[in-house]
C-alpha cells in the first residue's frame, strides 16, 4: 500500500521540468584589479603578520595569507605585498627600503621582527612595527635572503635616479688672451733720417 501511495506522489515528476528566465544577464566578465599586473612575483611564501600596538605594548595579528615579493616591470623596484587569505584585504604593502633591519624574534627561529616608516596597506602611510611568522625555519631564511637582494637592488636603482638628475657640472672654456700688437719697424726705405744724411752726403 505504501509503495502505490509513493508512486502516485511521484508520478510524473519526471515530465515536469519548469524554467525561469534569469533577472539579470551577465554579458561581460568583470576582471578584478590588484595593482599587481604590471609585477613579477620574486617571492611568494605562507605567513602570519603582527603589529605592534604601542597604546597597549601588544602585538596584535593582522593576517594570514601570502606573502609576496613584487617587481615593478617599468621601474624594477621591489616591494612587500600580502594579503589576508579569503578575502584577499592587503594587510602589509611597502617598499624594501636600506633602513629595514631584520631583526630575530625572542624564541623563535622562524619569525622576524623589523620596523617600516611608510606602510600603505590601510591608504596612508603609517609607521610600523611587524612581526612576520613562517611555517619553518628555511622559509624564514629564504626570506631573509631574497628581502636582503631587494634592499640592495633597490638601493642601486635609487642611486642611479639621483645621479641621473644631478646637475651636469658647466666646464668653462678659457678663451685665450689677446696678443697686444707690437709696433711695427720702419723699412729701410722708411727710414727718413738715413735718407736726408745720404742727400748732405752727396751735396759735399
Amino acid at each position: 500500500m505504501s509503495e502505490n501511495v509513493l508512486d502516485a506522489a511521484t508520478q510524473g515528476e519526471g515530465e515536469h521540468d519548469p524554467h525561469f528566465e534569469p533577472v539579470m544577464k551577465l554579458t561581460e566578465k568583470v576582471d578584478t584589479k590588484t595593482n599587481e599586473e604590471n609585477e613579477d612575483v620574486v617571492l611568494k611564501l605562507r605567513a602570519k603578520l603582527f603589529r605592534f600596538e604601542a597604546s597597549s605594548s601588544e602585538w596584535k595579528e593582522r593576517g594570514t595569507g601570502d606573502v609576496k615579493l613584487l617587481q615593478d616591470r617599468t621601474t624594477q623596484k621591489i616591494r612587500l605585498v600580502m594579503r589576508r587569505d579569503k578575502t584577499f584585504k592587503v594587510c602589509a604593502n611597502h617598499a624594501i627600503t636600506s633602513e629595514i633591519k631584520l631583526q630575530p624574534n625572542v624564541g623563535s627561529d622562524r619569525s622576524w621582527v623589523y620596523k617600516v616608516q611608510a606602510d600603505v596597506s590601510e591608504g596612508a602611510p603609517t609607521a610600523e612595527t611587524l612581526a612576520i611568522r613562517f611555517a619553518n625555519k628555511d622559509n624564514a631564511e629564504t626570506f631573509k635572503t631574497k628581502f636582503q637582494e631587494a634592499q640592495a637592488s633597490n638601493a642601486a636603482i635609487t642611486q642611479h635616479e639621483e645621479a641621473k638628475e644631478e646637475p651636469a657640472e658647466e666646464v668653462k672654456v678659457e678663451e685665450p688672451a689677446a696678443e697686444e700688437p707690437k709696433p711695427e719697424e720702419p723699412t729701410e726705405e722708411a727710414k727718413p733720417e738715413e735718407t736726408a744724411a745720404a742727400e748732405e752726403h752727396a751735396d759735399e
